[in-house]
């Protein structure tokens, strides 16, 4: 009896795919990171230390995702 075994690598444009994913991931995380201290280290801040800064309360996750995300 006899057996044929195929063995298939992947084409190099899946290889492109998975780094170009892993890049978009590693920025998606780093921006999360950003995000988050950002807002930590603003709601750290007293009422009179935001108004300084021009700021209010209900102004820190807009900064933060502005900090992050742009726009």
């Amino acid at each position: 009896m006899a057996f044929i075994t195929t063995t298939r690598t992947a084409p190099a444009r899946s290889q492109g795919l998975f780094t170009g994913l892993l890049a978009r991931l590693k920025t998606a995380m780093a921006q999360r990171g950003l995000y988050s201290r950002t807002l930590t280290e603003l709601s750290q801040l007293n009422d009179r230390e935001l108004a300084d800064l021009g700021l209010s309360r209900s102004d820190i996750a807009r900064v933060a995702h502005e900090a992050a995300y742009g726009n």
